[in-house]
């Protein structure tokens, strides 16, 4: 099972990256609370909504590393990644660590939660 989250996390990767609205559809849950780096909730729709608007757009999506602890039906990543973009027009670039909550549902696995903080 760790094979198919680190598969998913790569799917994920790239499906922010291209802003890929139809593959962040499959791979989030519609029940998803997500903390974002400056402690604001983000919800599927809000998540959706940052891609298909280009309010959001990354350039750069690297993970560094993934790490990946399953049991039973989920499983927990925490994802270090180099990031650069633009969010509402404002460039960002640094070094993020990301912690995932991954279910498994009847069609495969979706996140259902986590967050996002900036690293030094």
């Amino acid at each position: 099972m760790e094979t198919e989250i680190r598969q998913h996390e790569e799917a994920l990767r790239l499906a922010m990256l291209a802003s890929d609205v139809e593959a962040l559809n499959e791979l989030i849950s519609d029940h998803l609370i997500f903390v974002g780096p400056s402690g604001e909730v983000f919800h599927k729709q809000d998540d959706l909504a940052l891609h298909r608007s280009g309010r959001q757009k990354l350039t750069l999506a690297e993970w560094e590393s993934v790490e990946v602890a399953v049991q039973d039906q989920v499983a927990v990543t925490t994802v270090a990644a180099q990031l650069s973009g633009t969010i509402d027009g404002t460039a960002f670039s640094g070094r993020f660590r990301y912690c995932r909550f991954w279910t498994r549902i009847g069609t495969g696995w979706q996140v259902l939660g986590g967050s996002v903080v900036a690293q030094p």
